[in-house]
């Protein structure tokens, strides 16, 4: 089970994990090993509540496929286990920050105080600007 949060946990049956050989410096191992991790969690297949689905598939992620299947690729480590887990642990934060909803704006006023002091600013602004016009000499 890989649990995404105390109420949420997804059974590994839904999720498919896969050997692939990583790529970059490794020496001869590279060539030999499967190291890498490709994770593939299928969304509307899965048994996630609908709005953590709906708000998954609305996220504009590179990782989600347009059939909603997240591919999630960890290949840092030389080790299988470890790519593994690392793979898991970010399934499980994509999923998690999926959950969280932010609380709506309240739109607010600035108060009267503000207001006058913004207009005092443009007069003594103003003022300043026709300072600045042509001097006309009255001799």
């Amino acid at each position: 089970m890989l649990k995404i949060n105390d109420q949420i946990s997804i059974p590994e049956a839904e999720l498919s994990i896969r050997g692939i050989r990583a790529s970059g410096p490794g020496g001869q191992n590279v060539n030999k090993v499967s190291s890498a991790v490709h994770v593939r969690f299928d969304i509307e297949r899965s048994s996630l509540p609908q709005d953590y689905k709906d708000r998954l598939l609305a996220l504009r992620d590179s990782r989600i496929t347009a059939d909603g299947v997240i591919n999630m690729k960890a290949q840092r480590s030389r080790s299988f286990e470890t790519n593994r887990l690392e793979a898991l642990e970010r399934l499980a934060n994509l999923i998690a920050s999926a959950g969280l909803t932010q609380k709506p704006r309240k739109p607010t006023r600035p108060s009267r105080a503000a207001r006058q002091r913004r207009l005092d600013q443009k007069t003594r602004r103003a003022h300043v600007k026709t300072l600045r016009g042509r001097v006309i000499d009255d001799h």
